[in-house]
């Protein structure tokens, strides 16, 4: 057992070590914002709700009537902290590129916590409760997220309100923010049974993973 425990204990320096030096890129950092926001968006796209805009001066009427789910006050509320839920992913060292970026514990995390509730002691240098805090890499990744989102806001705005026909992930980062040799993230999506190693349980819980098609933020 103390093997077992020592092997394990080597494997998650490893898998800290690379996490110091593997910050996210800018592709996946646009990536996961389009997964975010378009995923956000999703979820308010059916409301029928109606909102009225603009006074009439000096009687209180409201002026107009707007879809909510065409209406800018939409698109504030999903932007709104949307990098926040940057901070749900893990690190998942097992999976390659842009994949090891995923909402659910990984399959080392899951390992070691399944060998301290059975009273084994796993000694990582930090306390139990901390294990579940937010990596290096996903901090950076929310930092970026709120920089670019800043830094593209009138590129998101031109999306939705004239091409929501296509993926916010292919107008955004395709055509705005990644050079052509940098978007080799955008394609990337689990296949097989990648999706199952971690055995964590999902964030959102919303819907499950797909072989072979792209991200959404209920995947993630």
């Amino acid at each position: 057992m103390k093997l077992i425990i020592l092997v394990l204990f080597c494997v998650c320096c490893s898998v800290t070590s690379e996490e110091d030096e593997r910050l996210p890129n800018k592709c996946e950092v646009c990536k996961f914002l389009s997964v975010e926001l378009q995923g956000a968006l999703e979820k308010t796209g059916r409301s029928k709700e109606v909102l009225e805009v603009g006074e009439v001066l000096g009687t209180g009427k409201r002026k107009r009537k707007i879809k909510y789910n065409t209406s800018e006050t939409r698109l504030t509320e999903a932007v709104d902290n949307i990098c926040e839920r940057i901070l749900q992913y893990n690190v998942h060292a097992e999976r390659p590129g842009s994949l090891r970026y995923a909402k659910g514990a990984s399959q080392t995390m899951t390992t070691l916590k399944n060998l301290v509730h059975k009273g084994v002691k796993v000694d990582l240098g930090l306390p139990y409760e901390l294990w579940d805090e937010p990596s290096v890499e996903v901090s950076h990744m929310k930092k970026q997220c709120e920089t670019m989102l800043e830094q593209y806001e009138e590129v998101v705005e031109d999306w939705y309100f004239h091409h929501q026909d296509k993926r916010l992930e292919n107008f955004l980062c395709e055509n705005h923010v990644l050079k052509t040799s940098e978007q080799e993230c955008i394609k990337e999506a689990l296949k097989g049974d990648m999706g199952n190693k971690g055995g964590g349980k999902e964030a959102d819980g919303d819907s499950t993973e797909e072989e072979g098609t792209r991200h959404d933020a209920g995947e993630l």
